[in-house]
């Protein structure tokens, strides 16, 4: 298996994926966010690049059955239904909706991955479900979104766990880019967790805007066995 990582979506040849499972993490938050929802029972998710194109989107899918989520700089935006923490998005409020979402990285990198063969959702709170399911494959591009297109310490190490655990459990032979065994070497000396969320740049930049309450679930690791999938922009459950 051949395992490239990328820190950012910059670095990413969009042109060259179309052999490659892709993988996006957006560890604080929109992939964790996505993930709630989905196990929360949304119908799918639909990243998109601008509040306007959230907005257009939204009302074509139909105001009833679409709630429209997203931020910028961590604060919800402006007449959005929610903002782009993952403990809004409970049963009561998500089931059974289309969520149409923009956030300042998260859903920016989807765009970059629509070239690709399969493109996957990661956080840490589904890990597991996603190593197992990228563990047959031959080609695997982990998209780490990062922040503000910079390198984002929370990403790296979600993709060095995701490296680490299929390679620790499958049989192929591997070979790994060199951020993919940096983010590997990250991933045998740092474990999420709260603390280490609360440490980081864009754990404080959410902090200080009172969001500090999301480490909770943006750092508890295999919370949901569940494999969200990109197919036509709409992001729904594996196999639903």
């Amino acid at each position: 298996m051949k395992v490239d990582v990328h820190f950012t979506r910059a670095e990413v040849d969009a042109a060259a994926l179309g052999e490659s499972t892709v993988v996006v993490i957006d560890v604080l938050r929109a992939t964790t966010t996505i993930v709630e929802a989905l196990a929360n029972g949304a119908v799918g998710v639909y990243p998109t690049s601008s509040a306007a194109d959230a907005a257009q989107l939204a009302a074509s899918l139909g105001r009833e059955d679409a709630l429209l989520c997203g931020e910028r700089k961590g604060v919800k935006v402006d007449g959005f239904d929610l903002g782009n923490s993952p403990a809004e998005f409970t049963a009561e409020v998500v089931d059974g909706k289309k969520l149409v979402m923009s956030t300042t990285n998260g859903t920016r990198a989807f765009s970059a991955a629509l070239e690709a063969c399969r493109v996957l959702v990661c956080a840490f709170t589904n890990l597991g479900a996603v190593a197992a399911a990228v563990s047959a494959d031959e080609t695997l591009v982990v998209l780490c979104a990062g922040q503000g297109d910079r390198f984002s310490i929370d990403d790296a190490l979600c993709a060095g766990h995701l490296v680490r655990r299929v390679v620790e459990t499958g049989t192929n032979t591997f070979e790994l880019n060199d951020a993919a065994r940096a983010a590997r070497a990250l991933a045998e000396e740092l474990n999420p967790d709260r603390a280490f969320l609360e440490d980081i740049s864009a754990g404080r930049a959410l902090a200080e805007i009172g969001l500090a309450g999301d480490f909770e679930i943006c750092g508890e690791v295999d919370r949901h066995d569940i494999v969200p999938m990109m197919h036509n922009q709409a992001i729904t459950l594996a196999g639903a």
